[in-house]
């Protein structure tokens, strides 16, 4: 499986592509972080985010697009932002068919580190040594980009079976009645 994960922002939005199966050592196929100004117009802003996510899209070809799902924060700004930025590379992956995975942050953080309360720090220590680099990815959005592609692909199979039972349950439940 292949998995673009996505660390939404408006600054910086972290790229990240890991490709494996739960179970087997998984590999990095590529990081980065699109950039945008933040003196430019949100318009211009959410463009050049949504043309950097279709340029990964376009290189990588990947088969599912992980993406941080936005939360609460104090800072109503920052917030508007992300969900911006998440919801222009959940529209890039509907617009070519990809199904799209959203992971809170702290369910990525304890895929990644054992624990939802890791910082950053340790979300970056962990992903460079699943994913056998020599250094942690910068900047750090890059090092989350790759968390939520490990850790969709890890929970993957798990989602899948309860799925298929919640599935089945009302398929059963649908014949008795």
């Amino acid at each position: 499986m292949r998995v673009l994960g996505v660390d939404p922002g408006l600054t910086r939005c972290g790229i990240g592509v890991v490709e494996g199966v739960a179970g087997r050592p998984l590999t990095m196929v590529g990081v980065g972080a699109v950039r945008t100004a933040a003196d430019a117009e949100i318009g211009d802003r959410l463009v050049a985010v949504e043309r950097g996510i279709e340029e990964w899209l376009d290189a990588h070809r990947p088969e599912l697009v992980a993406v941080e799902r936005v939360f609460s924060q104090h800072n109503v700004r920052t917030v508007m932002g992300t969900a911006q930025a998440s919801a222009v590379a959940m529209l890039c992956a509907a617009r070519r068919g990809l199904p799209v995975a959203l992971h809170t942050p702290s369910e990525v953080k304890a895929a990644v580190t054992g624990s939802g309360r890791a910082d950053k720090a340790q979300v970056g220590a962990m992903v460079t040594r699943l994913l056998r680099l020599d250094a942690p990815p910068k900047p750090a959005d890059a090092a989350d980009a790759l968390a939520l592609a490990i850790c969709h692909i890890w929970r993957a199979p798990a989602q899948n079976r309860l799925q298929r039972a919640v599935a089945a349950h009302h398929a059963t439940k649908g014949r008795t009645t």
